[in-house]
């Protein structure tokens, strides 16, 4: 077993040896072929080494001259352990020894003399920084005290600013529930003119006509919807500047408690005294440059606060002006608008009345002249099955003649005047049927006319039910103005 870290003989100190075959040595090995290991630490440590690891065994043959082959084995240097090899590095010689001793003498007389002078010093240097010191704290206190009445004013202008800035709010978000307001009560006489014209597009037949009523409760959909666009639009800029308003009404809030916090912190640190309890030792603060303004840009921060409320309220008093005058004209087209159209539907439910009356008239005739036709039609039928049992005599008798014998079956007067019988009948009954097509034709356009008149009735009917019972049933009431411009 080997010492791991002592050697050159260790195992990984060098390339493995094979043990079959011989190795052929050098003849010699000198102080400048040798490798030495160094352990960890020692690698630098080369101002005094033992003659020990220069000594190096040399290889001899055995006695007979020729070894069989084999070389002897190099002898191995003696271990020298590391605790050993610290303590022969380690030594100090005496003339170290008095030269160290004689320096710490002198040392210490110097030190003495310079203390009895940094004493002497130090009385006087103690009386000067007491009178600075006591100057400079009056010199803060007075600072401090001029600082707080700059507070106190800015303070009070803050606060001024702030009443009023949310007065102006409060005034411009009624304005804006008015408008709001003003645009839901809106949506009432919205629905009334789309049912309306839902109600209109049942109509039937000729009566779904692009006429006045319908223009104008189009009219009044686009102008109710117009209404409402600019109510939200203008609900959308108060919004926006009702941001404007709460962002400067922020702006002095922060202010104001900001100023607050100081003028608490400022006024306990006037009423610092050295006697008093809470005062400590904060190493280093004085090195901390925590400040972010100086007294012009602080005093310019709080004035530019101010102006910035000052510049939302006017823009609020010129919103809450616009908004009245938007109320008031939005209200008064609407019912212009409104009156027009039930105008319209006054009239056209008077001409559809008086179409209804007409066609009633007419309808009336018209079944009158039906009922004369169907009279004329029975007869023409009755004629006609008349005419059957002759046709039916003159033909059973020419066709029992057609069986006489032989010479019997004579082309004579009779058979001649049966013949022409059959012709004149048959011809009768083709005039007849003729004419009781035509009849039945006649009738079937009557009828035909008949319904056309009563589908007519109908159309005129529902129109009349659609715009006088539907459509003006919900238009009896309209919003009042007040309700109109946001009034609840």
């Amino acid at each position: 077993m080997e010492f791991l870290g002592t050697t050159q003989t260790a195992s990984y100190c060098g390339p493995r040896k094979s043990c079959f075959l011989p190795e052929v040595a050098p003849m010699s090995i000198s102080q400048e072929s040798y490798r030495s290991y160094y352990l960890p630490g020692y690698r630098y440590l080369s101002s005094w080494r033992p003659s020990l690891f220069y000594k190096v065994s040399s290889f001899r043959p055995n006695d007979d001259g020729q070894g069989g082959g084999r070389l002897s084995a190099p002898l191995r240097p003696p271990t020298i352990l590391p605790a050993t090899r610290t303590s022969l590095y380690a030594r100090y010689s005496p003339l170290d020894w008095f030269n160290a001793n004689r320096a710490q003498f002198q040392g210490s007389e110097a030190y003495r003399h310079w203390a009895g002078r940094l004493n002497a010093d130090s009385g006087r240097l103690i009386q000067d920084k007491e009178q600075l010191t006591r100057q400079t704290q009056e010199g803060s206190r007075k600072n401090l005290g001029q600082r707080l009445s700059d507070i106190d004013f800015w303070r009070s202008e803050l606060t001024y600013e702030l009443e009023r800035l949310l007065t102006e709010t409060r005034a411009l978000d009624t304005a804006k529930r008015r408008l709001e307001c003003a645009a839901d009560e809106a949506q009432g006489p919205l629905q009334v003119a789309l049912e309306c014209l839902y109600f209109r597009e049942k109509r039937m037949g000729i009566d779904l006509v692009h006429d006045d009523v319908e223009k104008n409760l189009i009219q009044e959909v686009d102008l109710i919807k117009s209404c409402q666009e600019k109510m939200r639009r203008l609900a959308e800029r108060i919004e926006q500047q009702l941001n404007i308003n709460r962002d400067a009404q922020h702006a002095l809030e922060r202010d104001l408690g900001d100023k607050n916090s100081a003028h608490f912190i400022d006024e306990k640190c006037y009423n610092l005294r050295n006697t008093s309890d809470s005062i400590n030792y904060y190493h280093g603060v004085e090195k901390i440059d925590g400040t972010v303004s100086v007294p012009e840009t602080w005093a310019k921060f709080s004035d530019d606060n101010i102006r910035y409320s000052q510049n939302a309220r006017a823009n609020s008093a010129l919103l809450r002006e616009e908004t009245d005058h938007t109320l008031e004209s939005t209200s008064e087209d609407m019912w212009r608008q409104y009156t027009n159209t039930n105008l319209a539907f006054d009239g056209r439910i008077s001409e559809v009345a008086e179409a209804k009356n007409k066609l009633q008239a007419q309808l009336a005739k018209t079944l009158q002249e039906i009922f004369q036709t169907e009279n004329t039609l029975m007869l023409l039928e009755r004629a006609i099955l008349a005419k059957e049992c002759p046709l039916k005599v003159a033909q059973t008798r020419l066709e029992a003649r057609t069986w006489r014998p032989n010479m019997e079956l004579c082309r004579d007067v009779p058979q001649f005047k049966l013949v022409n019988e059959v012709f004149t009948i048959d011809d009768t009954l083709q005039t007849l049927k003729l004419r009781l097509r035509e009849a039945q034709d006649t009738l079937q356009l009557l009828i035909l006319n008949k319904a056309r008149l009563e589908h007519d009735l109908l159309v005129k009917a529902n129109s009349l039910f659609i715009d006088k019972e539907k459509c003006m049933g919900m238009r009896k009431t309209f919003p009042s103005t007040p309700r109109l411009v946001g009034y609840t």
